[in-house]
């Protein structure tokens, strides 16, 4: 039996006598994840129970080194948790924007103690981050950001706003962009920081979105005091860590793609499509596309790894998931009929379809719009005239 078969072995006897009944079910909505933080809502003691016991091995985050509170899993071996997980339908134990996007730009750009301070917290998910990108005057060209960050001698002193911040209302920190130099081009005067949520000075607003629903924020910053150690990177020169972290944001957005519960979209609609053949078809074409897409994303995951992705690969992948999940969310919508419609009631779980629907019309826009997306691969990848 070789090393990973062995390993095989283990994580499924491990899980199984582990994971908790009630984590094995689909993930319904937002309100079954596991966010983590400082003051933690747990939905229930099995979704308390089953993060801990994946932080306690270091599989929230399986290939981060064991002395930051990974599992120090080898890419193989990873691969291998996750199709475990699959098989029996595991859930993610914690769901965090530390462990998607900011914490592998602090293993890449991040001095030793930052890696100590926040990556074992992220890893055992004691603390949630917020995103500080984009501004009401800097979205697509996020570049010509605003936000003004001034060296006080012992402080850093931060004035300015953000906007569409995901969960701004309930993280503890924000990684946030910020301008240290208004000399520089553009690009090269921004700068990298994290500051925690309860500094004074700090305050969020929601925003109400078509769907009725709100995950994003205003987020503004007066006279915010931030630590001189809590720079990442070099100064002025955080565009390189902004753009690093992108990618992994695209990464994790292309994700909603594959949906969250892993069964397929017929299996979840079997019950509405017995009379509507052509409904059937399109169902039908949606599982073929969604497998393929699977595929494409096991091959980048594996390429990434290995060091060999090519750069603008994210792109690719966050537009091909964006318009993966629209299509997802427009086939429940058909499914259902008029049903699909009704907004409020608790046959309809709060309007649960057409709210979600609506929601998907922003992964177009979050993380880079689709247009911006095609740009980069049409000039990166395919090396098109003139992109």
């Amino acid at each position: 039996m070789s090393d990973l078969e062995a390993f095989r072995l283990e994580t499924r006897e491990w899980l199984e006598a582990n994971c908790p009944a009630e984590m094995r079910n689909p993930i319904r909505d937002e309100g079954d994840m596991c966010w983590g933080g400082r003051k933690p809502v747990f939905q229930s003691e099995a979704q308390k129970l089953w993060m801990e016991l994946m932080a306690e091995r270091g599989w929230t985050v399986p290939d981060w080194p064991k002395e930051y509170g990974g599992g120090g899993l080898s890419p193989a071996e990873t691969k291998v948790l996750r199709q475990e997980m699959a098989r029996i339908g595991a859930r993610n134990p914690l769901m965090s924007f530390g462990i998607s996007m900011l914490g592998p730009a602090l293993l890449k750009y991040g001095s030793e103690e930052q890696k100590k301070r926040f990556l074992t917290e992220i890893a055992r998910g004691e603390i949630r981050w917020c995103q500080g990108y984009s501004e009401p005057n800097a979205g697509s060209d996020l570049a010509s950001l605003q936000t003004r960050c001034e060296d006080k001698g012992d402080h850093w002193l931060v004035n300015g706003q953000k906007v569409w911040t995901s969960y701004a209302d309930k993280a503890d920190w924000i990684f946030c962009l910020v301008r240290t130099d208004f000399e520089a081009p553009k690009h090269k005067g921004i700068s990298f920081l994290l500051f925690d949520m309860a500094s004074a000075g700090v305050t969020t607003r929601p925003i109400l979105l078509i769907s009725g629903n709100s995950p994003f924020c205003e987020t503004f910053f007066d006279d915010v005091k931030v630590p001189k150690d809590q720079l990442v990177g070099e100064l002025n020169k955080g565009w390189e860590v902004a753009k690093y972290l992108l990618g992994h944001e695209r990464e994790m957005i292309s994700g909603m793609g594959l949906g969250g519960s892993g069964e397929s979209l017929g299996a979840a609609l079997k019950d509405r499509l017995a009379e509507d053949p052509v409904l059937r078809s399109d169902v039908a074409r949606f599982d073929v596309d969604a497998m393929a897409f699977r595929a494409m994303s096991e091959r980048f995951m594996d390429e990434l790894k290995a060091g060999i992705a090519h750069p603008a690969q994210p792109s690719m992948m966050k537009y091909a998931g964006t318009e993966l999940n629209k299509r997802r969310h427009e086939l429940v919508m058909a499914a259902a009929g008029s049903d699909a419609l009704e907004w409020e009631s608790e046959r309809s779980r709060g309007g649960k379809s057409a709210r979600e629907w609506l929601r998907t019309k922003a992964n177009s826009i979050e993380g880079g719009t689709s247009e911006i997306q095609l740009g980069i691969v049409a000039k990166r990848i395919q090396d098109l005239p003139g992109a």
